[in-house]
């Protein structure tokens, strides 16, 4: 089992980016701006998503991007963000019963899982793994990544684990597994759809969905928090997130949306 991350640059890059937030929230205009906080495996659907919402209501929207353990724990802290875009529906609920949400969570789409490589690797499917010999996958942290539950779960769905144990290379984040995928410092790994699938991701690699029916849902919750600033236009936005708009753009960033999330 490896992992390749220290606590001392997490929590370097934690205060970085809430010393980040709190100059663009001194810095914004509080009748026209907000701050969106955002699950990494969203960024890119959000990005697309808030250029539309911006066009259409002049409102200026600030995305801060990181994982989702981090958000929570910046928003528990006092952070100035506006609405709270989750991978999971885990951490949206913590905020909602700690009571620093204006609105009970609720489900904007469902991520789907997927195996990428940048390598040359003759692998269609999840049950290849043992036969490729990998030596290095990579796997976002299963503790406090929904995307990693996920991924374990689809492991001992597969009775997979305890062969593929000594490879597996922990991320803290999916952002931190993409990295180890991009960069090649592992044969293959797991994803989200919304990133391997991204118009800035075309051309890298290949990847392949894992079948849905062997993890749990991943259902991707969004909330307006207390702490807004701005909170008609937070909930301008929140509303906006849940339109066939954003539901089109979503669908083609590769999550699942049902008309119960609209």
């Amino acid at each position: 089992m490896i992992n390749i991350y220290t606590r001392k640059i997490n929590t370097l890059f934690g205060w970085t980016v809430f010393m980040a937030v709190l100059l663009v929230s001194c810095n914004k205009n509080n009748s026209e701006s907000i701050i969106i906080a955002t699950a990494a495996n969203a960024q890119f659907a959000v990005e697309e998503i808030v250029e539309k919402f911006e066009n259409e209501t002049g409102i200026n929207v600030e995305i801060v991007s990181s994982s989702s353990g981090k958000h929570t724990a910046q928003i528990e802290a006092g952070a100035p963000y506006d609405v709270f875009i989750s991978a999971d529906m885990k951490y949206p609920e913590q905020l909602y019963k700690l009571g620093l949400t204006e609105n009970k969570p609720k489900v904007y789409a469902y991520g789907k899982l997927v195996l990428w490589t940048l390598n040359d690797i003759p692998a269609e499917s999840i049950k290849d793994l043992p036969l490729i010999k990998a030596t290095h996958i990579a796997i976002p942290n299963p503790k406090t990544a929904p995307y990693g539950r996920a991924a374990m779960e689809a492991l001992q769905y597969y009775q997979l684990f305890d062969t593929l144990k000594n490879q597996l290379v922990y991320g803290e984040s999916i952002a931190q597994a993409n990295q180890f995928i991009l960069s090649k410092s592992v044969d293959i790994g797991f994803s989200a759809a919304s990133v391997a699938m991204a118009p800035k991701m075309k051309g890298k690699g290949k990847w392949f969905i894992v079948d849905t029916s062997s993890y749990s849902p991943i259902e991707q919750g969004a909330v307006i928090l207390s702490n807004s600033s701005n909170i008609n236009s937070a909930m301008k936005f929140y509303d906006y997130l849940f339109s066939d708009v954003s539901k089109d753009i979503l669908i083609r960033h590769g999550y699942e949306v049902t008309d119960n999330n609209l």
